[in-house]
């Protein structure tokens, strides 16, 4: 069995075992963005720095899977151009638009609400993907996966502010947005993963969305301080994260149904809780973490327990 091998990266442990891996690391940069804003010396509503140091980020995490995907001789550069614009296309939006939206939606509306808005973009992954690909219908069990999961979410994050029912375009508006940006996006990648290869499409989509991030967060004024070694080394681990946890999650989507794969998506806040009262020494010994990760694990179950297709390998547009 080869590492590129369809029947590897459909195999439901393998699928949940990567799946988890890429939420947990994923989870890990809630504690390592806000240690890094520290680091770096970025306020609180300094979005074009939060843009510059999320650009380098994501270059320095594309390069380094191109320089991976050259050494093992995949086609970096034998892209044809229609193959390019896509990839592309993916990373302006997956990476460029969705942060943009993300963290100006971040800077007009509390983290508790962000982090449940940013939640939906599960739900419009299965409702896109039930109207694109023939094999991924919705269902009961997914329906009720995705809403026990999303409650999962809320518990995870409730608070009084929770109760608070103000909705504004700038704040939770706009990260409702970047959250169906970033659906439309990845399942779009998801089609051009079967044309191009999954490391390939990473490094490219990553590098040109970061360098776009870069440029925009440059041009608005923003700046990052000089590099200590604590930064760089929290630099090193945030593109460590990216390449690793960018790459496993498309293979996956190349391989398997869209609802089978972001529904993990709402173990994100969780793992993000739980490191975040780990490293940032914030309280995370409470029972609605418990029971959160409960509601999570069991929506995730709703939705795999259904026996994969063997149209699955080779989706359909409806």
């Amino acid at each position: 069995m080869t590492l590129n091998s369809a029947s590897f990266f459909t195999n439901r442990k393998v699928v949940f075992l990567l799946a988890s891996l890429c939420c947990l690391l994923w989870g890990s940069a809630y504690p390592a963005i806000k240690n890094g804003y520290a680091l770096f010396n970025i306020a609180a509503h300094d979005i074009p720095s939060k843009l510059v140091y999320a650009g380098w980020r994501f270059v320095l995490a594309g390069l380094v899977l191109l320089v991976v995907a050259a050494i093992w001789k995949k086609p970096v550069f034998q892209l044809t151009g229609r193959n390019f614009c896509q990839v592309a296309l993916v990373g302006l939006t997956q990476t460029s638009l969705q942060y943009v939206l993300f963290y100006i939606g971040l800077a007009y509306a509390t983290g508790v609400k962000s982090s449940i808005m940013n939640a939906t973009g599960t739900f419009f992954s299965v409702l896109l993907a039930h109207f694109i690909y023939k094999n991924d219908r919705l269902s009961f069990n997914k329906v009720l996966g995705c809403v026990v999961g999303f409650a999962g979410v809320m518990v995870v994050n409730f608070s009084d502010g929770l109760l608070s029912f103000d909705f504004t375009l700038l704040g939770e508006g706009f990260v409702v947005i970047a959250a169906f940006v970033l659906s439309a996006a990845s399942i779009y990648g998801k089609k051009v993963s079967q044309h191009v290869d999954s490391v390939v499409l990473t490094g490219w989509q990553l590098a040109i969305g970061g360098a776009a991030l870069l440029l925009i967060g440059l041009v608005t004024g923003g700046t990052l301080a000089t590099l200590t070694f604590k930064s760089a080394a929290l630099m090193a681990y945030m593109v460590a994260l990216s390449s690793v946890a960018f790459s496993l999650w498309t293979i996956l989507l190349k391989y398997n149904r869209v609802s089978m794969i972001t529904v993990f998506n709402f173990m994100i806040p969780v793992f993000g809780t739980l490191l975040s009262g780990l490293f940032l020494d914030e309280n995370f010994l409470e029972w609605k973490n418990g029971v959160a990760l409960l509601l999570v694990c069991y929506g995730i179950w709703l939705v795999t327990k259904e026996e994969k297709r063997g149209a699955e390998l080779a989706p359909s547009l409806a």
